[in-house]
């Protein structure tokens, strides 16, 4: 993945119990959306969530505050921090590594619930709000994205296995990353 020439200082450190993904924010393009993140992540919202929903080639699906309870799982994939945002369309292509905000039918129902591509998805693009990019990690999202996976319901199995979870999100300063 490429950094641009000026670069924002803060990125997303997103321990997994599968390894370790670092994001770059695109704040340029979705600032409102890229805060929101941030805010929920030092909150500590993100820890002990799931990645519930993994599609092998297209992405995995995390955030969501129900995933932290095994008893919710008919309830995954609904849960939000109890409001919605606006959404920010913009010019970015949903290629893999990218980071996005995941939401219902309705264009401004995002609200914690976010995604990484796997693999390129052109129909995502200018239908949700892409906010970042991975800048390290991409063994983590392949092992993550390849793990085996049964039917919760849908079509083609999405939901793991055995439970992908967020261990914690950091927001640090990008000079703090190891080299």
């Amino acid at each position: 993945m490429s950094t641009p020439a000026t670069a924002p200082d803060e990125v997303a450190v997103i321990a997994t119990n599968h390894g370790q993904m670092v994001v770059e924010f695109w704040s340029d393009v979705a600032p409102n959306t890229v805060e929101n993140f941030k805010k929920l992540a030092r909150q500590g919202f993100y820890d002990g969530t799931a990645f519930h929903r993994v599609i092998r080639g297209f992405m995995i699906q995390g955030g969501d505050p129900l995933t932290k309870n095994p008893a919710d799982e008919a309830r995954w994939g609904t849960g939000d921090p109890g409001y919605k945002i606006k959404a920010e369309f913009n010019a970015r292509k949903h290629v893999r590594g990218v980071l996005s905000m995941a939401r219902s039918a309705s264009p401004d129902s995002a609200g914690c619930q976010f995604f990484v591509c796997h693999g390129d998805a052109a129909f995502l693009d200018g239908q949700y709000t892409a906010f970042g990019t991975l800048l390290r990690g991409l063994e983590t999202l392949e092992k993550i994205a390849t793990t085996p996976c049964r039917s919760a319901g849908e079509r083609s199995p999405s939901r793991p296995v055995e439970r992908v979870h967020v261990e914690s999100i950091r927001i640090v300063n990008r000079a703090e990353l190891p080299a």
